[in-house]
């Protein structure tokens, strides 16, 4: 029978949330040469799915690897596996354990794996926020969108306020079903997606109102948000938001010819530059399909950017900022880190699961749910 081992001790360092010494003093080769041994010996009672931006030699290991929605879908389907081993950060594992199975474990191989976008939307800030807008557009008017960057606690809010989760895959679809409902729709907490999306819908920057939880009413007027069709929260993601315009500028300068690919989370000055936009699954769908000979400059994380060039030697594949852009808090899930997990859990033992309680749960899979409705 498997034991859950209490919560480890807090952080202090740059490595681990609890991780054994022996383990922290294995290379990444060899923590990786001892990995399909446990996998085996646990067999098809073990799902491992990893999201694009994990390491090479973490992803691996996937039985499954796609974007945030791709891999919400996988949860959600499965109906073999005990344990679902997320290579991911918290909130992938967070909408996993919703979409699962009661009797099915979830574990995140370092609980340490977190989202700064998702971090810069709480729910004590969203309520306020949700009960501000209430007073001066009446929340039935509103329909709130969260992106699967987030919080359980705000994915609940959002399922007993009718409104749903999306992600970059299908947030137009998100917006055009939020829209027919209700007069404005209120997005947290990436305001770049949310921005990007709503143009692409052909609602004009006018008729957007930028929400900045530290100010009253967000910093708006109450005729501005009267006025507003979509209310974005002022959030972004730390590794999109440092493609610039001149990046994209100099590649066109540099090398005639280049398409440039970017994920909707860069700002709108990119996104307009751009000869394609979409999620991370896109541009991977992007890549595998054109001929050989294209030429890409991607803005997106960067270990998806160098799987795709080494995938595709036919094609000349480069990141769209020179050097490492990569997501900090996804690169914490290590070979070590999974081994970790792996072994204890053949062992008997489960560390680091992440379990929602009740009745965040029930309702946060409501607007889930919608999510994987919604076309």
């Amino acid at each position: 029978m498997l034991r859950t081992l209490p919560p480890p001790p807090p952080a202090t360092g740059m490595r681990p949330s609890f991780l054994p010494e022996a383990y922290q003093e294995l290379s990444d080769a060899a923590a990786a040469a001892r990995i399909p041994a446990v996998r085996e010996q646990l067999g098809r009672s073990l799902l491992i799915l990893g999201h694009h931006y994990q390491r090479d030699d973490v992803i691996q290991f996937a039985d499954h690897s796609g974007d945030s929605y791709g891999l919400a879908m996988k949860a959600a389907a499965n109906r073999e596996a005990g344990t679902i081993v997320f290579c991911g950060v918290h909130f992938m594992a967070e909408s996993a354990d919703i979409l699962s199975r009661d009797e099915q474990v979830v574990i995140l191989p370092d609980h340490e794996a977190g989202c700064s976008l998702a971090d810069m939307a709480d729910l004590d800030q969203v309520l306020t926020a949700w009960e501000e807008i209430d007073e001066v557009c009446g929340a039935s008017a509103v329909m709130p969108i969260t992106y699967i960057n987030s919080g359980a606690d705000l994915k609940a809010l959002v399922g007993e306020q009718g409104g749903t989760v999306c992600t970059s895959s299908n947030a137009a679809a998100a917006f055009d079903w939020s829209l027919r409902q209700r007069d404005k729709a209120f997005f947290f907490p990436d305001q770049h997606l949310g921005r990007n999306t709503a143009l692409a819908r052909g609602i004009p920057a006018d008729d957007m109102a930028l929400w900045d939880p530290n100010e009253r009413l967000g910093g708006n007027t109450p005729a501005a948000l009267r006025r507003a069709r979509v209310i974005l929260w002022k959030g972004h993601c730390s590794v999109h938001t440092r493609f610039t315009a001149e990046h994209v500028r100099r590649f066109r300068a540099e090398v005639p010819g280049i398409r440039i690919l970017v994920h909707p989370e860069c700002t709108r000055e990119v996104v307009e530059l751009a000869d394609l936009v979409g999620s991370t699954s896109f541009i991977v769908r992007q890549v595998e399909e054109a001929p050989p000979g294209t030429q890409w400059a991607i803005g997106t994380e960067i270990h998806l950017v160098n799987r795709l060039k080494q995938q595709h030697p036919e094609q000349f594949v480069t990141a769209l900022v020179p050097g490492v852009c990569l997501c900090a808090t996804m690169n914490r899930i290590d070979p070590q880190h999974l081994l970790w997990s792996l072994e204890r859990l053949a062992a008997g033992e489960i560390v680091n699961q992440v379990a929602v309680p009740e009745p965040t749960k029930s309702r946060a899979r409501l607007a889930l749910d919608r999510m994987l409705s919604i076309r």
